[in-house]
C-alpha cells in the first residue's frame, strides 16, 4: 500500500497535489510519503509478533537524512555497509547499539569508527576480514562482537545482479567453511561471536528460497551453540520484494511466518534487514516531457530525468510504472520514454502504452523510493535532483537541488 493516489484526475502524495511540488521545486525531483514509510515499518515489525526481533533498515536503499530520521522516530535499527552510512545514522540520532555493519570490503578505519561508536555487531564475510577485525579491536583494547555471513548456495530466483547467496557470489563465507572459521575466532582475543548471518539477495518474490536458506542457517546456529559459542542473534537478512508491475511478493506477515517456522526453535533474537520493502513504494520521481520524436521504428518521448537520476532501468532493465500527474483521455500508443543522458541505455520505459505525452507534461516514475537517489550520480555533469518529503497536507524540501558549482566542489583547476 502507498499514499500516491488520484483525486479528480490529479495525482497526489497524501494530501498534496504533485503538480504543485513540480512547479514550485522544478524537475526532476524525488517525492516521498512519510505516511507510507511509517506504515510499512509498522507492518514489518508487527509481523514478527512477540518473538524477540530487531528491524534494521538497510540504509543503502535510501540514505536521505529525512527518511532515516523518520525511521529513528519509529524505533528502527540500521543495517549499514560503509563508514559514511554509519555517519548518516549517527547524524540523525540513530542508535549504534541497534546498528549492524555488513559488506565485503570494510576498511580498518571503518571498523575502528564503528567499534568506537559502539555498534551491535559486524557481519564478517571472509577469513582475512575476521583477522583484520581482531587486530583493530585489540588495538583499541576492545572486544568486537561479530556474526559470520554464511553463503548457503540458495538460488533466490531474482535478477542475477542482486542474487547474493549463490556459491558464485562474492558475498559471505562458504557454508561448509563456517564451522572452522568460528572455531578459529575462539583463539582471537579481540573477538566474540554473537550470531550467524545470511542474506541471499534482493527483490525476492517467493518464500521458498528464504525457507531453504534459513533452514540451513538455523542448523548451523544450533551446532555452534553446542560447541560453546555464546550466540544470541540470527540475522536473516532482507531481500523481500515489492510490486513494480505484476509481481506478487509475499506480504511481511507471510515472510515472518516463513522465517519464524525456520528459526524460532533456536531461541535466537531475529535481525531482519528490510530496505526496498520499506521505502520502494514510498517514493516517486517527477519528470517533465521535453520533446517528442517519431522515427520509422519508434516514437520517443524525451524527459528531463535520466539514468543519472534513476539508474535501475539501465542497470537492471527494471520496470517502473509511469503515471501522468494529470490524467487525460485519448488513444494510447507504444512509446519509448528516454532521458537526456548520452547513452543508449538511458531509457526509463520501452514500448510503454501511453496517451502521447505533450511537451511540458509531468509524469511520476513510480516505486522509485529505493535505489533511486542513493544511486544517483553526476554523470554528464548533471546536478542531482532535489528531494521532497510530504507529511499529510504539508511538504518540505529535504535536499536542495545541486547547483552547477556543486559539480566541481573539492576540485582544483
Amino acid at each position: 500500500m502507498n499514499h500516491f493516489t488520484y483525486r479528480k484526475r490529479v495525482l497526489h502524495a497524501e494530501e498534496v497535489p504533485l503538480p504543485a511540488i513540480a512547479e514550485a521545486v522544478g524537475t526532476p525531483v524525488y517525492v516521498y510519503s512519510s505516511a507510507t514509510l511509517r506504515r510499512h515499518f509498522r507492518v514489518v515489525t508487527e509481523a514478527f509478533g512477540s518473538h524477540p526481533h530487531l528491524v534494521c533498515y538497510s540504509v543503502k536503499a535510501n540514505s536521505t537524512l529525512a527518511m532515516l530520521g523518520l525511521l529513528v522516530e519509529e524505533g528502527s535499527g540500521f543495517d549499514i555497509v560503509s563508514g559514511g552510512e554509519l555517519a548518516r545514522v549517527l547524524k540523525v540520532g540513530g542508535s549504534p547499539e541497534k546498528t549492524v555493519f555488513a559488506g565485503v570490503g570494510k576498511t580498518a578505519e571503518e571498523m575502528a569508527q564503528a567499534l568506537a561508536a559502539g555498534i551491535l555487531f559486524f557481519n564478517v564475510e571472509s577469513a582475512e576480514e575476521l583477522a583484520q577485525l581482531d587486530a583493530v579491536a585489540r588495538a583499541q583494547g576492545r572486544c568486537a562482537s561479530f556474526a559470520i555471513r554464511v553463503n548457503p548456495n540458495v538460488d533466490p530466483r531474482t535478477h542475477r545482479h542482486i542474487a547474493t547467496g549463490l556459491k558464485s557470489s562474492k558475498f559471505g563465507v562458504p557454508f561448509d567453511e563456517a564451522l572452522a572459521l568460528y572455531a578459529r575466532s575462539k583463539r582471537m582475543k579481540g573477538l566474540q561471536a554473537v550470531g550467524v548471518d545470511c542474506h541471499i539477495g534482493s527483490q525476492i518474490t517467493r518464500t521458498a528460497p528464504f525457507k531453504a536458506a534459513l533452514g540451513k542457517v538455523a542448523g548451523l546456529y544450533l551446532a555452534l551453540k553446542e560447541k560453546g559459542h555464546p550466540l544470541r542473534y540470527l540475522d536473516v537478512g532482507g531481500g523481500l520484494g515489492i510490486t513494480y508491475v505484476s509481481e506478487a511478493p509475499p506480504s511481511p506477515a507471510e515472510y515472518a511466518k516463513t522465517a519464524l517456522s525456520a528459526v524460532a526453535h533456536t531461541g535466537a533474537t531475529i535481525i531482519f534487514e528490510p530496505g526496498r520493502v520499506l521505502v520502494g513504494n514510498a517514493g516517486v520521481l517527477l519528470t517533465r516531457v521535453l520533446y517528442r520524436k517519431k522515427t520509422p521504428e519508434r516514437t520517443f518521448v524525451m524527459v528531463d530525468a535520466g539514468m543519472n537520476d534513476l539508474m535501475r532501468p539501465a542497470l537492471y532493465d527494471a520496470h517502473h510504472a509511469l503515471q501522468p500527474l494529470v490524467q487525460r483521455r485519448g488513444q494510447t500508443l507504444p512509446v519509448d520514454v528516454v532521458g537526456p543522458v548520452c547513452e543508449s541505455t538511458d531509457v526509463l520505459a520501452r514500448q510503454r502504452p501511453l496517451v502521447l505525452p505533450r511537451q511540458g507534461e509531468l509524469f511520476a516514475v513510480m516505486s522509485a523510493g529505493a535505489y533511486g537517489m542513493s544511486m544517483a550520480s553526476n554523470y554528464n555533469s548533471r546536478p542531482r535532483p532535489a528531494e521532497v518529503l510530504v507529511d499529510g497536507a504539508a511538504w518540505r524540501v529535504v535536499r536542495e537541488r545541486e547547483s552547477v558549482e556543486d559539480l566541481w566542489r573539492g576540485e582544483r583547476a
